[in-house]
């Protein structure tokens, strides 16, 4: 429902004259999640931020090695960690058509009290006996699928501003948004409109694709992420599976699993291209 909600505001503001950044997809950055000082995720044999940047790198390599004119810019290629910030600084100053930033989900601890024997206690100046337990701590879920975000419209100031600082780069026009110009903050409402619109059919090839590859679609969803709301381009950022399931784990850190993960975002950033290109 939300997900409709969103396409029938951009139907309603969105000029059908405005096409921002253009047609063309031929510059994508890939942002591999954490990395560096910050793991992210952890499970039972690996971290989020390695698996994330191993199909991120398989990704990119199809992107370079199927189109002679496709750019593919990385925030990073090895085990550094960029503050977010400067992960959608990176693709500001690209001037990239499209943002995609690659993760690995997981579910909280959970816990359960096993009983562990009695303990002996003080009660009315009496000794007595009482159950003793112990909290075991759970981090394994049976929870699976592939999930995609897109920036939450209570960040929407915020891309605004990067939309503003980098209005060159995002009109193709130099001169087209002027901070003076009293139309300029309606030309940036629709910029951000625009992106928002391309960044939810970019988030749906995406589910489709995992969808016709067997994995389980977890959908659509919103969220204010910092590494999106501050990209001036359309922009997703994909869950590939959860680290906390023992069998998706073991699959994404597989040859075959970082693969098909790739192709599986590689075929919807061609089947978002195509729609686009139109």
């Amino acid at each position: 429902m939300r997900i409709i909600s969103i396409f029938l505001f951009l139907l309603v503001f969105i000029p059908v004259s405005l096409s921002a950044k253009g047609k063309k997809v031929t510059k994508i950055v890939l942002d591999a999640g954490h990395g560096g000082k910050d793991p992210g995720a952890r499970g039972a044999i690996s971290q989020e931020k390695d698996i994330a940047l191993a199909v991120t790198l398989k990704l990119g390599k199809l992107l370079k090695d199927s189109m002679d004119n496709m750019d593919v810019v990385y925030t990073r290629t090895t085990d550094t960690y960029p503050g977010l910030v400067e992960r959608h600084e990176i693709a500001n100053k690209a001037n990239a058509d499209l943002f995609i930033s690659i993760h690995v989900n997981s579910t909280p601890f959970t816990y359960t009290r096993k009983r562990v024997g009695y303990k002996t206690v003080k009660r009315h100046g009496k000794s007595v006996k009482v159950p003793a337990y112990r909290s075991i701590r759970h981090h394994t879920t049976t929870r699976s699928g592939v999930e995609t975000y897109v920036m939450g419209l209570h960040r929407a100031g915020q891309q605004k501003g990067a939309i503003g600082e980098y209005a060159d780069s995002v009109s193709n026009e130099p001169g087209l948004l002027d901070e003076d110009d009293p139309l300029t903050q309606i030309i940036v409402q629709q910029y951000a409109q625009s992106f928002l619109g391309k960044s939810v059919t970019v988030a749906a090839r995406v589910q489709e694709q995992f969808k016709l590859a067997g994995r389980n679609d977890l959908g659509v969803k919103q969220k204010g992420l910092e590494v999106l709301a501050g990209s001036a381009m359309p922009g997703v950022l994909i869950e590939i599976g959860f680290i906390t399931n023992v069998k998706e784990e073991a699959y994404l850190n597989s040859e075959k699993g970082q693969f098909e993960t790739a192709v599986a975002i590689y075929r919807a950033i061609m089947a978002y291209r195509n729609d686009i290109e139109k």
